[in-house]
């Protein structure tokens, strides 16, 4: 009953999303406007002179393009209770995130503002669009249990917090909302995971959970606890009214063959989000379309600027009617937390542009491999690696990638390790399935691969089961949103986890 009664609603929010996108231009230049308007007291907005900008041209002129390392002194003037340094008023919390190269954590802004038009926003319309696409749905009638992280007090000041960003959404969100999702406040903001992953695990056993959301690792260990403690095979077998796993954070290919096996269930469906520390940007309209559809109308100003300049001192800047499809950009975003043309770290190729801007999250700016030339991004080693699973019969549960500059007999290569849920019978294999598949969708490192003359075939090393999650517990990032580098072009982070392999 209460899935049909919230329909209508959701539906004319999903209707308005697409009419946005017949007048995408003249709605991210609103939003512009919008942002620069409410800020143009700040201290950054009259540092800019946000009140005299009145085009996108302007507005590129004249606001730098920033990152982490440029914004984190207004930031910690906020973190100390400062108002109006980058958005207007005090902000209360902050979304505690991968570090720098020179700090430990970053600590992303979450106003109030944001937590409404981009976050709440975003978690809203995706259920807009599962409804709408699966008009037998009863998920509102049950309740979907949401991971979250942990949070503690900001500098001891009074009123101000860091840490996870779903533990932000979990402590804000509105108190009707938790009669519709399990474990309890209490439960979910837990800080040792380990506790944490058994007490949500006995608390929602015996409910009806119909839908799951969070990171693809941390749910799959919750939900291995759930079938220890009922002694079942399948969670479909605890759980038979399980619709949907809306999931983010990391890419879900390396997950989704164990997922499919620990389900149980073909009806189940999976939705990607992207739901980053510093905003909402994107989700699945269409279930078989792994594109998703960028999101105009929330607290966001999107620019992008192309891979090939990312780096460089003045790089090109493009906004959204700009950006070419097949294309991979480096986002950049100004949004309603007071993050002023902020590079975010993630880089996204557009699959249309037309009539809908749709787009999947390729890579990490500094998630890749160039060591040689070869131009490796995270987009290529899901591909190669979701091939080489194919052609192997196996599964793989966590990786990283690192360049070997010259070992002892002189050969360079990329060195892999590999944690297999089911490992193959013949890992050379594997390997050899794996470097093909990435020569054939990477021109460059096909080059640098011809005749073995710059890189030889990459090599594999099999993780021992539960090597990632020693890893991460040693760097204190056990659970939450912490995850796994993917590709790195130097090899301190592979040593580390070689180290306790």
């Amino acid at each position: 009953m209460i899935t049909q009664l919230i329909r209508p609603y959701l539906s004319w929010r999903r209707n308005i999303i697409y009419k946005r996108y017949a007048e995408a231009e003249r709605t991210q230049i609103g939003k512009l406007q919008e942002l620069l308007q409410k800020a143009k007291g700040t201290t950054w907005g009259r540092t800019y002179e946000f009140a005299d900008i009145n085009t996108y041209e302007d507005f590129a002129a004249r606001v730098p393009l920033t990152d982490y390392e440029a914004l984190k002194g207004h930031i910690d003037r906020m973190r100390h209770g400062e108002a109006d340094v980058l958005w207007p008023g005090s902000v209360k919390w902050y979304a505690k995130s991968s570090g720098t190269t020179n700090d430990k954590s970053k600590f992303i802004p979450v106003s109030p503002a944001a937590l409404k038009d981009t976050h709440y926003r975003g978690g809203t319309d995706a259920v807009a669009f599962y409804l709408a696409n699966n008009p037998k749905s009863r998920m509102m009638d049950g309740c979907g249990l949401i991971l979250g992280g942990s949070h503690q007090p900001n500098y001891n000041l009074p009123h101000s917090l860091v840490g996870d960003l779903s533990a932000i959404l979990i402590e804000n969100v509105p108190e009707r909302v938790n009669m519709f999702r399990v474990p309890s406040k209490k439960t979910a903001l837990l800080s040792d995971f380990e506790e944490k992953r058994d007490r949500i695990a006995r608390e929602a056993v015996g409910r009806r959970v119909t839908s799951l959301s969070g990171v693809p690792s941390w749910m799959m260990s919750v939900l291995t606890r759930v079938l220890e403690l009922t002694g079942k095979d399948t969670i479909h077998e605890v759980w038979p009214h399980l619709e949907v796993f809306f999931h983010g954070g990391v890419a879900f290919t390396p997950y989704r063959e164990q997922y499919l096996r620990i389900i149980g269930n073909d009806a189940m469906r999976y939705e990607e989000t992207y739901n980053a520390s510093e905003g909402f940007f994107g989700l699945q309209d269409n279930p078989a379309d792994t594109a998703m559809l960028l999101m105009l109308d929330y607290g966001v100003f999107y620019e992008f600027i192309p891979l090939e300049d990312v780096g460089k001192e003045n790089p090109r800047t493009l906004p959204l009617w700009g950006v070419e499809q097949g294309k991979n950009y480096a986002m950049v975003i100004t949004t309603s937390s007071g993050l002023w043309r902020y590079q975010i770290g993630d880089t996204v190729r557009f699959t249309q542009t037309a009539p809908y801007y749709k787009f999947i999250i390729s890579g990490r700016t500094k998630s890749f491999i160039n060591a040689f030339g070869e131009e490796l991004i995270v987009d290529n080693a899901e591909q190669g690696l979701r091939k080489a699973c194919q052609a192997t019969g196996t599964q793989v549960k966590e990786y990283t990638a690192a360049p070997v500059f010259m070992d002892s007999g002189g050969k360079c290569r990329h060195q892999w390790v590999v944690e297999f849920d089911k490992a193959p019978d013949d890992i050379a294999r594997f390997a050899e399935t794996l470097d093909k598949t990435l020569q054939a969708l990477n021109s460059d490192y096909e080059a640098k691969r011809y005749k073995d003359l710059t890189l030889q075939q990459l090599e594999i090393i099999v993780a021992r089961d539960g090597l990632f999650e020693d890893w991460l517990r040693s760097r204190g990032k056990l659970g939450g949103q912490h995850k796994v580098p993917r590709l790195c072009n130097d090899r301190k982070i592979i040593e580390e986890i070689l180290n306790i392999q």
